[in-house]
């Protein structure tokens, strides 16, 4: 039997509500000190670390010449995959493809804003990017579509990715059949801690990079954090987590089974339904039981879990209460099982992505629509966007003032630089202004 949390929102204590909206929180401390010795065995010992670390986290025997995929593993993985998988992954590629291609920007614009005065930006891709592909409770090559999709529409000029080896050194055959289709062939057999410190300086084999994006557990998430500065770790990606918002005419077994999707990923997810109808809160409750009978004794462990410590139901109002709330919470997955969803999605400004209507399962957007899952965790939906091509490009603002611009801004500059105590600042402006103006002098005499 999985017991259910039931929240009533407006009967919770200020404390109550504060741990509903924590979730599980990475106790990051507890492990920096193993972090950070894991690091510095990567930067003095380099491959032969990699080495050793795989074969304490991993269980997995290595030699330093087998730490970066070889074009023989690429083969034998489009052997071992089953054909059925390989089209399922074109499928996914290719909607993941066109969704990330409307997201490129244009490359250059300029614009006067003052008579001579011409700004404007050009976007450029980042030299060099790590994906990161987690290989833990199972192995994941939808995770490796949406890091490289965006990775090569973005025109990154070297993309490697680092995953967990398995116990017999390999990488799963999916997951390199999947980076080959989207064109990424350097992958490193390196997980935990130990990737983070390799893509971030370097060993013998691992070449180091500008960004390293893509999910992990809490020894990734804690290592990102101490090398942070010598290299961009990119999104914060946590434990998941969904929240499964409904009206009064959600099909109660659509949203029991959405409740479920994350649930199912481990102790340590968080899944809520909330709605304002009571009804429908007491259908999918009587539901839960029946639907996660069937599933593996470890799934229903992990569903029984969550739905009784980071989830549940939270019974608000009305709907315009569940609005608020899940606002406040700012989830990762959004499932909005409403009778107009379209009407509700300027409402819904927090979340990591919005799945839209009784036929926009979350699974779908897992791995085949095109949007991409990896979204912001823990809250910083508020602030955090989803992986995408723009994760991979930077932005360079240019400028350009001719002889009549310097008489717009000039003087200005000279101003705010000596109001602001910088007198090198206010003087390079002013010999400017000084120079045009004398050229403009001769020319006039």
């Amino acid at each position: 039997m999985t017991d259910v949390n039931r929240f009533v929102l407006r009967d919770l204590t200020a404390e109550q509500r504060r741990q509903l909206l924590q979730r599980a929180r990475g106790d990051y401390s507890s492990k920096e000190s193993v972090v950070r010795e894991i690091i510095g065995e990567v930067r003095s010992r380099g491959d032969q670390a990699i080495v050793d670390f795989a074969a304490k986290f991993d269980g997995a025997t290595l030699s330093p010449d087998a730490i970066k995929v070889t074009d023989e593993e690429f083969a034998a993985a489009e052997l071992a995959v089953d054909p059925e998988v390989r089209a399922a992954l074109e499928v996914a590629i290719g909607n993941i493809r066109r969704h990330h291609t409307s997201q490129l920007p244009q490359s250059t614009w300029m614009e006067e804003v003052q008579p001579g005065v011409v700004v404007g930006e050009r976007w450029s891709p980042i030299a060099s990017v790590a994906l990161y592909v987690p290989r833990g409770k199972g192995s994941f090559p939808s995770v490796m579509t949406m890091l490289c999709v965006p990775a090569v529409i973005a025109g990154v000029p070297e993309i490697a990715v680092a995953t967990p080896p398995g116990p017999d050194g390999s990488v799963d055959a999916a997951s390199l059949v999947a980076a080959a289709l989207c064109g990424v062939k350097t992958i490193y057999k390196v997980g935990g801690a130990q990737a983070v410190a390799a893509l971030a300086y370097g060993t013998e084999t691992v070449k180091p990079v500008e960004k390293i994006i893509g999910p992990g557990n809490q020894y990734v998430s804690t290592a990102k954090r101490v090398v942070y500065g010598d290299v961009d770790p990119g999104l914060p990606a946590g434990p998941s987590e969904s929240v499964i918002l409904c009206d009064q005419n959600a099909t109660p077994e659509v949203a029991a089974r959405e409740l479920l999707v994350e649930a199912e990923h481990g102790p340590d997810s968080a899944a809520v339904l909330v709605t304002h109808s009571r009804e429908l809160a007491d259908a999918v409750e009587k539901l839960i039981p029946g639907l996660t009978a069937d599933l593996p004794e470890q799934r229903r462990e992990f569903i029984a879990t969550v739905l009784s410590n980071f989830g549940g139901i939270v019974l608000t109002d009305s709907l315009d209460a569940s609005i608020a709330f899940v606002n406040e919470y700012a989830p990762e997955h959004l499932r909005v099982l409403v009778d107009d969803p379209f009407a509700l999605l300027p409402k819904l400004v927090h979340a990591g992505e919005l799945m839209l209507g009784e036929n926009t399962s979350i699974p779908f957007g897992n791995f085949a629509i095109g949007v991409n899952a990896i979204l912001p965790t823990g809250g910083t939906a508020r602030s955090q966007s989803c992986v995408g091509t723009l994760d991979f490009l930077k932005r360079s603002s240019f400028a350009y003032v001719t002889d009549e611009g310097v008489a717009a801004v000039g003087p200005a500059a000279v101003t705010l630089a000596t109001y602001e105590g910088f007198p090198a600042h206010a003087a390079a402006a002013q010999f400017v202004v000084d120079r045009v103006r004398d050229r403009q002098a001769a020319k006039e005499s």
